[in-house]
């Protein structure tokens, strides 16, 4: 019931106040990426969703687009700008994703959305973490971020969506509050965010 139902109603009651009660905070952080970073403000990509199907994820820009001599995008850490980090490590960037949670791509709680090209990449373990819809946090996020490896996140993933439930996702709701509060995992030991999942 709460899987299939109740989880649904909870996602659109909440991102919806969000939304309503954050547009202040939209307007400010809008501006200040226009500012800072130039256009466009919002960062599209497609992403994964529940049971693969692609959707477009909607997230505040906080990277630049400098590229090296021959025209190509330089690494991450060289295009994250002190600003660009800030909005990451407070998870503000990640606000537009409330979008995504009302329109039905998202949950508030599950499995991060993570890159088309990584599908042909999982196992048939790993692909179970496309069971749910894929969340704004998750278990993996409440226990280490992006300074985890790559397998253990999945492990997480995949215990996160056998154990469903509304006290797990209570839980990793509050955990997610005081993680972001303490700033943890933003980076991994060797990239500015995470290195690429090669399978």
């Amino acid at each position: 019931m709460y899987r299939n139902c109740i989880k649904r109603i909870l996602d659109i009651v909440i991102s919806l106040c969000g939304i309503i009660i954050l547009f202040p905070v939209y307007l400010v952080l809008a501006i200040l990426v226009r500012l800072k970073l130039g256009s466009p403000v919002l960062f599209t990509q497609e992403r994964p969703g529940k049971d693969e199907k692609i959707f477009k994820l909607y997230k505040f820009r906080s990277m630049t687009d400098a590229k090296d001599e021959k025209g190509n995008l330089l690494p991450d850490e060289d295009r994250l700008p002190a600003f660009g980090k800030k909005l990451r490590s407070t998870s503000l960037d990640e606000l537009p994703e409330l979008f995504n949670i009302l329109k039905g791509d998202m949950s508030i709680i599950g499995p991060r959305p993570l890159l088309v090209r990584y599908l042909p990449r999982y196992n048939e373990f790993q692909k179970h973490r496309h069971d749910v819809r894929p969340g704004l946090t998750g278990l993996a996020q409440t226990h280490g971020r992006n300074a985890i490896t790559w397998e253990k996140k999945f492990e997480y993933d995949v215990e996160y969506v056998n154990k469903l439930s509304f006290a797990l996702d209570v839980k990793i709701f509050f955990e997610t509050v005081r993680a972001v509060l303490k700033r943890e995992g933003i980076s991994s030991e060797t990239s500015a965010t995470m290195e690429e999942f090669m399978g």
